[in-house]
């Protein structure tokens, strides 16, 4: 079971439209390997892309409230990390109030860490995104009608896909 969740967890592909870079725990059997990632960008640091995982996995409804994150020493181990680099991305988590450190048990994602993720994400795209979105879209003129039938049409082919 713990390596099931130390391979969802940190094989999990981090979503690009996640800047800060989300079922119960017990259901993640189901994840097969094309859908994760095990390898680490150079752009930033390795503790802050595992940070950026937890996020997106707790952001997209994989890891809910109460759920435990694997522990330091499974994560470095199957990744082949430093346990200190692990240690320092589940830090921050602590520091933001995203997850709980529980004596002897490991650390568990609080309640109410979706809610506070979902608000400042969308605080941070109202405010770095929207603007220059909004400036395209006056720039091409395009109208709100046009812009619900593109979405209408990507969400087609989305559920064409699945």
């Amino acid at each position: 079971m713990a390596a099931v969740l130390t391979e969802v967890c940190w094989s999990y592909r981090t979503p690009l439209r996640y800047s800060t870079l989300s079922d119960d725990a017990r259901g993640l059997e189901g994840f097969s390997d094309d859908e994760m990632d095990r390898e680490w960008n150079d752009s930033q640091p390795i503790y802050r892309q595992l940070r950026d995982r937890v996020v997106a996995m707790i952001l997209d409804g994989v890891l809910n409230e109460g759920d435990p994150l694997p522990s330091v020493r499974n994560v470095a181990a199957e990744y082949r990390v430093n346990p200190l680099t692990v240690l320092k991305g589940y830090e921050q988590l602590v520091d933001e109030q995203l997850v709980e450190k529980r004596r002897g048990l490991g650390l568990f994602i609080n309640p109410g860490a979706r809610a506070l993720l979902l608000k400042a994400e969308r605080d941070r795209f109202l405010t770095d995104q929207w603007p220059d979105i909004a400036a395209t879209i006056e720039r091409l003129g395009l109208t709100p009608k046009q812009l619900l039938a593109a979405t209408k049409i990507d969400a087609r082919k989305t559920e064409g896909e699945g």
